[in-house]
């Protein structure tokens, strides 16, 4: 009993030799990081607000302001445990190994951040864009740092990885995609009035670009007819929907008019 009261006194002996000769540095210590939380805060939010009224890229934005948050909380913990006398070479050398440990683990998902920098900053698309890569059609629905997120007029959402995105050949037609089709028509009709009959049908959408004109014109002169081409840019998000209404007006306008879309003819050779 009395050997486990010395140890508990020569315990309370050393808490409070201690504080006598670190309470300063430790008040000091805290009071450093108390203040360096706030200014990291501070800084942080002017960051992001600056940004912002430059039109800065909101992901982007976030996510100079988290970093610079962070090297601003690393800093002032630097000053801190220096001012409790601990050096942080040994620290510095063990953080130095597990960045190094952890970079090599986490390769990809690294090579995706900095490829999402790289959309981020140079931005080849924006949300509302549509855009066409590695096989894949659809309206940017999300930019994030490790992924893009596409939309397809049946609303599946197609996740793209961004190291698959930099460095590869890449579509944007922003708000639209392109219909290209054609039509064949007798060649006893006249196609002037028929390309007039298919301009004025697409003239009629809204869903289709006015920005860019629909062209539409001979595209060759087959065996058993003319045929006509037509290109436009619909709405990605009503791109077959659209097509499918147009088609039908395209038939329905044509017969009005006596254009007659031919069908194959085939000659029976009897022996």
């Amino acid at each position: 009993m009395e050997k486990e009261i010395e140890n508990m006194q020569k315990i309370y002996n050393v808490i409070i030799e201690f504080f006598v000769n670190y309470s300063f540095q430790i008040i000091g210590a805290i009071i450093i990081l108390i203040i360096g939380f706030m200014v990291a805060k501070k800084v942080a939010l002017f960051v992001e607000k600056l940004l912002l009224t430059k039109n800065m890229d909101i992901t982007l934005t976030k996510f100079i302001a988290t970093t610079l948050k962070i090297v601003i909380i690393v800093g002032v913990a630097i000053i801190a445990l220096g001012k409790l006398g601990i050096t942080i070479t040994p620290f510095v050398a063990a953080i130095g190994a597990m960045s190094l440990g952890a970079g090599l683990a986490l390769q990809g998902l690294l090579s995706n951040f900095g490829a999402g920098l790289s959309i981020i900053a140079t931005r080849p698309f924006i949300v509302g864009n549509t855009i066409k890569i590695q096989g894949c059609t659809g309206l940017v629905k999300e930019i994030k740092l490790a992924y893009t997120v596409l939309e397809t007029e049946d609303k599946e959402l197609i996740t793209i990885p961004n190291k698959h995105i930099v460095g590869e050949i890449l579509t944007n037609s922003f708000e639209y995609t392109i219909v290209e089709m054609t039509v064949g028509i007798d060649y006893q009709s006249d196609p002037k009035v028929a390309i007039k009959v298919i301009s004025e049908v697409l003239e009629k959408y809204e869903e289709i670009s006015k920005e860019v004109k629909a062209q539409v014109g001979i595209k060759e002169f087959a065996d058993a007819s003319i045929n006509i081409e037509l290109r436009y840019w619909a709405l990605t998000q009503q791109y077959n929907e659209i097509q499918y209404k147009v088609n039908m007006d395209i038939f329905d306008a044509l017969a009005a008019n006596n254009i007659q879309i031919p069908y194959p003819t085939y000659n029976i050779i009897q022996k």
